[in-house]
């Protein structure tokens, strides 16, 4: 039996309307899609605030998607998250910089649109600040770390691919991924201390 905390217990609740079980289902997967969403991008488009509204319209398209997403392995809600991100990131640089077209964005609940999603985002400020805090300074080891560790943590740390997904998307074997993962996560660690001391 899986705990109620889990993705697959928090997403039976959300399809049957719990929308608290939604909530924090993204807040579970906010860092990991702040990550994720950050290294997706070019360098220009990194700014801070452009990743978090990129990650607030990911939750936005997942919350009004969910009913469509069937759950089928630990690591298949956070897949579908990505391909969404994947469309979301596209969308946003193409239209980054012109008006926003009416029709395209999902409005929040307000008096003027009763109907509309609550925020996904409900986690008070002084927490969201330590978040961003600890974001800032995992974005910033990643930053450090060489080109293929830093791919090979993301597609498997982060977007949580099997070894042999991991192996496919880079072209590499089973065998080749996971030292480079081992060595990558080691690396990443090494960087942690190194700030503790």
């Amino acid at each position: 039996m899986e705990a109620a905390t889990s993705t697959f217990a928090l997403l039976e609740k959300a399809k049957n309307g719990d929308e608290e079980a939604l909530s924090k289902l993204f807040e579970q997967y906010r860092r990991r899609l702040i990550v994720l969403v950050h290294f997706k991008l070019s360098p220009r488009w990194r700014e801070r605030a452009y990743v978090e509204d990129l990650v607030q319209e990911v939750c936005l398209r997942a919350f009004r998607d969910v009913d469509r997403f069937t759950y089928r392995t630990p690591g298949s809600f956070l897949r579908w998250l990505s391909a969404i991100a994947d469309h979301v990131i596209a969308d946003g640089v193409r239209y980054r910089g012109r008006e926003c077209r009416a029709g395209e964005e999902v409005p929040f609940r307000s008096e003027s649109n009763p109907l509309g999603p609550e925020p996904a985002d409900t986690i008070t400020p002084s927490r969201l600040l330590r978040e961003q805090e600890a974001v800032d300074q995992l974005l910033a080891r990643l930053d450090r770390l060489p080109e293929d560790y830093r791919q090979a943590i993301l597609l498997a740390r982060i977007e949580g691919l099997s070894t042999a997904e991991v192996a496919e998307r880079i072209g590499k074997s089973r065998e080749q991924v996971a030292l480079l993962v081992y060595r990558a996560v080691k690396r990443l660690r090494q960087l942690s201390t190194n700030e503790a001391a």
